[in-house]
């Protein structure tokens, strides 16, 4: 890998990715579960959900910039943007960039779809470069965890089911909630660790506002909510969905654990990587929950 490449890979932020990847799988899950999967639309989602995020954070490294939140104290990974490896106008470009790809490929949707997903392609734009640039960034103002549980849960799962399906479900939006709350421990985990950068640049996160403590004992029952909302599929006889589901809870106990001990410190750093890899691994015992009891009816 070159390091040009390099640099732009790793502000593309990977250890973050699993949450743009979580939703599509569970609400593909979903659809296959009823009969109404389609390959094709779910790897456009996908796509779409993937290349958001990237412009998402490609914008976080370019807005922190200008806000002062990623100063040469911060434990976190390098910024590009902060390090000067990218010139922040590079930054700009790369992130409308890539917003430009995600957009196509949602027209691609559109024209295959519903002409009226434009307004859904809007919203989440807006969200992209909303959560951390213009007069109100929502991640400086204690928004952040209520975005991550719509645009990173709900909004994904239910319209990536809605585009195979071609309807609205409460099984969809219950597998939002679930991919939701799961993925908000990934901001929790990321601003736990910025503690103290983000105190000192006025980024009012919710660890910032309520407190360390909040913040682990926040964390702790995000996992264990995420798993609960899985018992509602038990009346719809997929046992496995929530048995797999130990497995995550596991982990994240595991985790937990860990970021509790390790408190604060460039130690932290790894804890972000393991909550996105719990988050991914329950989207995937979701998934196999899903095709067990549909192979299997109990």
């Amino acid at each position: 890998m070159t390091t040009r490449l390099k640099i732009w890979f790793l502000a593309a932020r990977p250890k973050t990715l699993p949450a743009g990847i979580a939703p599509v799988v569970v609400a593909s899950g979903l659809a296959f579960s009823e009969g109404v999967f389609d390959w094709f639309r779910a790897l456009v989602c996908l796509f779409i959900a993937l290349f958001f995020q990237i412009a998402s954070n490609f914008a976080n490294d370019y807005f922190d910039y200008f806000k002062g939140s990623d100063t040469p104290d911060r434990l976190g990974p390098k910024r590009a943007v902060s390090e000067g490896w990218v010139s922040p106008k590079a930054m700009l470009i790369a992130t409308l960039s890539v917003l430009a790809v995600a957009c196509i490929l949602g027209i691609v949707l559109m024209i295959v779809v519903d002409w009226r997903l434009v307004f859904l392609g809007v919203a989440i734009t807006v969200f992209a470069l909303a959560y951390s640039g213009g007069k109100y960034p929502l991640s400086y103002h204690g928004w952040g965890d209520v975005s991550v549980l719509v645009f990173y849960g709900i909004v994904p799962v239910v319209f990536t089911y809605y585009v195979q399906a071609g309807v609205f479900s409460l099984d969809a939006f219950v597998c939002g909630l679930i991919v939701g709350f799961a993925s908000i421990n990934i901001l929790v985990a990321n601003n736990y660790r910025d503690y103290t950068t983000d105190l000192k640049a006025n980024k009012r996160t919710t660890v910032v506002i309520f407190g360390k403590t909040f913040a682990e004992y926040f964390y702790l029952f995000n996992g264990f909510l995420s798993v609960l909302l899985t018992f509602y599929f038990l009346k719809k006889g997929f046992v496995f969905t929530v048995v797999l589901s130990s497995v995550y809870l596991l982990l994240h106990i595991k985790t937990w654990r860990e970021m509790i001990r390790i408190g604060q410190g460039r130690e932290l750093i790894p804890i972000l990587g393991k909550t996105a890899r719990n988050t991914l691994i329950l989207s995937l015992s979701m998934l196999i929950g899903f095709l067990i009891g549909t192979v299997f009816p109990i």
